[in-house]
């Protein structure tokens, strides 16, 4: 499970991820075969390694919506081991940005992985991270990512969102309410920016989609937006939220157009 990976090797997972990274496009597009979404893992090695052992198959596609450290107490074996999977399956297995991912653009707390570790790992970790992808798409009708929606104009405007800018904020950090609205402002506790329902209904239209499927926000409710914007966990980090370690299918051969066409399963 790496949990005994000496400097050395994690030197050259770094290495060899970030080459991985920086063939891949910020948008993924998927076009084919089926889809399994997981939400944050924050150091739940176990579910990590759960999904991976049921879920890793040739015909189907892996896509973690980011959070793959802090709050839990494996990130350091959990992002080693999601890394390792990134190279062994480079095109069935795709690892998203979280704001978890981008300490060293925007800093938070909890943020115990990135505190532990000294300033020469901080900085390579840091480095491989900020160039995982964004968002992906499907022919299907879905878009998935962690946060909100980008205030952009088309889908290949992802392409060119860079780490930190107004966008990332918005894909990366981004809440949902259950509110009419679009920019809501941000949170007077968190700083998160908060988006309603007329935010979610024009970028969606924007963009050409059905489906939101996103993570990152705990206390959301699960369904949002007519059934439009799925909400999902897949770690046991939050205990109160234990139960809902699930991860959402979709075949891409057929049309989503709301939550019920997509198939959850919990691990």
């Amino acid at each position: 499970m790496l949990r005994s990976m000496t400097r050395e090797d994690i030197t050259k997972l770094l290495d060899e991820a970030a080459d991985a990274f920086a063939s891949e496009a910020k948008l993924i597009e998927l076009t084919s075969g089926r889809v399994i979404f997981v939400g944050d893992t924050h150091g739940d090695l176990d579910a990590t390694d759960k999904v991976t052992r049921k879920y890793l198959k040739s015909e189907d596609k892996l896509v973690f919506l980011g959070d793959y450290v802090d709050r839990g107490q494996d990130s350091l074996e959990n992002i080693n081991f999601l890394l390792k999977k990134k190279l062994e399956h480079p095109d069935t297995l795709y690892l998203l940005m979280g704001n978890h991912e981008g300490y060293a653009v925007f800093s938070f707390y909890p943020a115990d992985f990135w505190e532990e570790m000294d300033a020469e790992l901080r900085r390579r970790y840091s480095e491989v991270l900020c160039r995982l992808p964004l968002a992906v798409s499907t022919p299907n009708g879905i878009i998935a990512l962690h946060g909100a929606l980008p205030d952009v104009t088309n889908l290949t405007d992802i392409n060119r969102i860079e780490p930190g800018s107004v966008e990332w904020h918005q894909i990366t950090w981004g809440d949902w309410q259950e509110r009419a609205g679009g920019f809501l402002g941000r949170d007077p506790y968190t700083g998160r920016p908060q988006f309603g329902r007329s935010w979610f209904d024009e970028i969606m239209s924007r963009l050409g989609k059905n489906v939101l499927i996103r993570s990152h926000q705990p206390e959301a409710p699960p369904v949002m937006y007519d059934r439009r914007c799925l909400t999902i966990f897949t770690s046991s980090a939050y205990r109160h939220y234990a139960s809902r370690r699930a991860v959402a299918l979709s075949d891409l051969n057929r049309v989503v157009q709301s939550v019920d066409d997509l198939r959850i399963e919990v691990v």
